[in-house]
């Protein structure tokens, strides 16, 4: 089910409209979260209710057994992890490494390994990636005694199945969770319009500058040939940079919007990346739930920075191809990640983010070296294979070919919009301007009315969340 659906409108009246009759029960609260986020779930694909139950009771039960059996904690931490990374390796990368033994082995035809794995295995289903992390974090915190156990089967289950955020995140930690879902607060109109505020921008973003912005990405990436402009690949890049933001930044904000509503808040997942200075600052703004799970959960457990610089590095090597991993089974993925891990070690060799701090020009060149380095590994994430992202770069870096942007009048348009935002946040023109209340609450009616009216009239065709295959 799709946030920008007609059946999702259903859905969300149907779903405030009982826990409004429901009232200020917990339990009914809870019970109808739960209810309500497996029919969200299920309209993809109702055989998956099976997964996402099998994955959250087998950490229901390890937790349940860890404060029963003290002895056993790590035995039953142990067993989690291997249930919840078995049942993500089955599903989302069992294909790709059958096909890379094939590969190497030269195997094919019914002695392939590929072709002997079921088909129901070779579906990914929606959201493991994140649901799969949110179950985690709930274990891996018990068992560091940082998070108390949930206080029932439907506390828990309410959390990892809560539907505002169950197919494509922010990833959320149940330390920070659990204890908000066992409260009924009141939902005061700020919050109303703060949550109205996060829905209409994550529509906006979404339906109006990701959606227009996706056909001129499909369309270079799906052509027959690589294009030999160089241009019109470094404009594709800045188009596909720009919506894939938009797509998860949307996402995100409208996931934000809906939790307000149903009185629980989510941190930040997206502060403006493209701004950033240096790519450390990069992995700080962009996709924040998911850089920090990896940090708190792989980087420091492997020893973080607490082991000299050359095992500091190795540690942030392995987590940033492991992030890539997670992305998607393929190549393209992994070296996406390496990329940023190769150009993270050169900023640490070099002390780059300090350098580029001492000027308002080393501000800016560190910004034109962060967003050539992200654009660069864009190229790799979007590609159908390496191949193709290969022949990209190089024709990138040709600097040739004719002088075409391949955004048009309509593209254009679309790239400037989000441009011009992310430059007036750069500049905190904003903090700047001393206005009363009052004028801030006409401007702020006067741009929700304009982006509900582009929502309405200027959406582009329809399409699924870029990181629902994730």
């Amino acid at each position: 089910m799709l946030f920008n659906s007609l059946i999702f409108v259903v859905f969300a009246i149907v779903y405030f409209t009982g826990s409004k009759l429901i009232g200020n029960r917990v339990r009914g609260r809870l019970a109808w979260l739960t209810a309500m986020s497996l029919l969200f779930y299920g309209w993809w694909d109702w055989r998956f209710l099976f997964l996402i139950l099998f994955s959250g009771g087998v950490d229901y039960l390890a937790v349940l057994g860890m404060t029963r059996w003290e002895k056993h904690r790590k035995l039953l931490l142990f067993f989690s992890l291997a249930a919840n990374l078995g049942a993500l390796s089955i599903f989302k990368y069992s294909g790709f490494v059958a096909h890379n033994i094939d590969s190497f082995l030269g195997l094919s035809g019914q002695f392939s390994l590929f072709n002997n794995i079921p088909e129901f295995f070779l579906i990914t289903p929606v959201g493991i990636s994140f649901y799969t992390f949110h179950s985690m974090s709930y274990t891996i915190d018990v068992y560091k005694r940082k998070c108390p156990p949930a206080k029932s089967v439907l506390h828990f289950f309410a959390f990892i199945t809560m539907f505002t955020q169950l197919v494509a995140g922010p990833i959320l930690r149940a330390k920070d969770m659990l204890p908000q879902m066992l409260k009924i607060n009141p939902i005061s109109k700020e919050e109303m319009w703060n949550g109205f505020r996060f829905i209409v921008k994550g529509y906006f973003k979404k339906m109006v500058i990701a959606d227009n912005l996706a056909p001129l990405v499909v369309a270079a990436f799906s052509a027959p040939g690589v294009n030999q402009s160089s241009l019109y690949w470094w404009c594709t890049m800045i188009a596909f940079a720009l919506q894939i933001y938009c797509d998860f930044g949307g996402y995100s904000d409208i996931a934000r919007g809906f939790a307000k509503w149903l009185g629980y808040d989510f941190n930040d997942n997206f502060n403006h990346p493209y701004i950033s200075t240096s790519l450390r600052e990069f992995w700080t703004r962009w996709h924040i739930s998911l850089s920090t799970w990896f940090r708190d959960y792989l980087y420091i457990p492997l020893g973080g920075n607490k082991k000299g610089k050359l095992r500091s590095d190795i540690n942030m090597w392995i987590t940033m191809l492991l992030s890539g991993l997670w992305h998607g089974a393929a190549w393209t993925y992994i070296i996406w990640g390496g990329i940023h891990a190769f150009f993270l070690s050169i900023e640490r060799i070099l002390g780059w983010p300090e350098i580029f701090k001492k000027s308002k020009f080393l501000k800016l060149l560190g910004w034109f070296f962060v967003t050539t380095q992200v654009l660069v590994a864009w190229v790799f994430f979007r590609a159908k294979d390496v191949g193709q992202a290969w022949e990209i770069v190089k024709t990138m870096f040709s600097f040739s070919g004719s002088l075409q942007t391949g955004w048009g009048l309509n593209g254009t348009i679309y790239v400037s919009i989000i441009v011009i935002r992310e430059m007036i946040v750069a500049s905190g023109i904003r903090e700047k301007i001393d206005w009363s209340i009052q004028k801030w609450m006409w401007f702020e009616t006067v741009v929700y009315a304009l982006l509900i009216t582009f929502i309405v009239f200027f959406r582009g065709v329809g399409s699924e969340f870029i990181y629902f295959q994730f």
